[in-house]
């Protein structure tokens, strides 16, 4: 006689862990069968982190990026498929954006300071002789060689506002690779998500007003997908009585003006990164025209008046 057993699934458990990489917090969330495979996953994670910033830090001399703004001027350097591809896809959104989004805009470091020490504007002068050394067009790119050539002196690329955005999605992916269930890779704010929570829902944020953080704009469940926001009510100064955002607009080289945040749901942490820094600069009217064009991407924007701007998919209620 044949007897019929049943194997009860074992319950999932939710572990966070908190970690300090690319010089941010990054919060790293795993939905596992138990502890020792959640802390196991957080720490490939953070690995895998580590790895990109390496690759991508323009503060480490041993970095494919500093390499090749060492050789700015001088010649091309052979660089690894990742990050040649890194830079054509930063190329590509740079075009999408109207060169909103320019990681050349690197040759601007230094020139605006946003910790309080700055006394006075920069002069346009100096502005106008940095600007000349931005521009994505001006790279040069030779795809059978994989090698980058920046051809003037003091320029530089920097994945300021795109580079967390990419290792949330790397580490993202490598856990779904080993089959961790769910998860949640927090960058500073760049959110890459998967599966569901420990209790089986979907990841579910909440999205407040930046002037009002007792007013909920929304909840909004993620489904294996991104969501990130950049604003101006952190990170800012004052100068002669007016107030100027971090966020640079690399096509003038003064800070943008106009919205206070910008939140991007997107496929990918990468690209809703990059898109949340570009629609800050591009404004709210040619930003969200931009998303209703894209599929999958949506955006929440918010003007230093407090307006709100949707794209077509999403609705908030007054």
């Amino acid at each position: 006689m044949a007897f019929l057993t049943s194997v009860q699934a074992q319950p999932n458990i939710q572990v966070h862990r908190e970690a300090f990489l690319m010089g941010s917090r990054f919060d790293i969330t795993v939905v596992e069968t138990s502890q020792e495979k959640a802390e196991k996953a957080i720490e490939l994670a953070i690995q895998e982190i580590q790895r990109i910033e390496k690759l991508i830090s323009s503060w480490s001399d041993s970095s494919e990026t500093s390499m090749i703004n060492r050789k700015a001027g001088i010649k091309e350097v052979v660089v690894s498929t990742e990050l040649f591809e890194l830079i054509l896809r930063a190329q590509q959104i740079s075009n999408l954006t109207q060169q909103a989004f320019d990681i050349t805009y690197a040759a601007m470091d230094g020139l605006w300071q946003f910790d309080g020490s700055m006394k006075e504007l920069p002069s346009p002068t100096t502005i106008q002789q940095r600007l000349a050394l931005v521009g994505m067009d001006k790279i040069l790119l030779e795809a059978s060689r994989q090698s980058v050539y920046l051809p003037l002196k003091g320029m530089k690329i920097g994945f300021g506002a795109i580079g967390k955005g990419y290792a949330a999605d790397r580490a993202k992916m490598l856990l779904q690779k080993q089959a961790v269930p769910g998860g949640i890779v927090n960058a500073s704010g760049d959110l890459s998500v998967w599966g569901t929570n420990a209790q089986g829902d979907p990841w579910t944020i909440a999205l407040t007003h930046p002037l009002d953080k007792a007013k909920v704009l929304g909840t909004f469940e993620l489904n294996n997908q991104a969501v990130v926001t950049s604003g101006d009510y952190e990170k800012f100064q004052y100068l002669e009585g007016k107030k100027y955002s971090h966020i640079i607009d690399p096509r003038t080289g003064y800070p943008s003006q106009g919205l206070i945040s910008s939140t991007v749901f997107a496929p990918k942490a990468e690209l809703a990164d990059a898109l949340a820094t570009a629609l800050f600069v591009m404004g709210p009217d040619v930003g969200v025209d931009l998303i209703d064009q894209l599929p999958q991407v949506e955006c929440i924007l918010i003007n230093e008046k407090g307006l709100i701007f949707t794209s077509k998919n999403i609705a908030l209620e007054n």
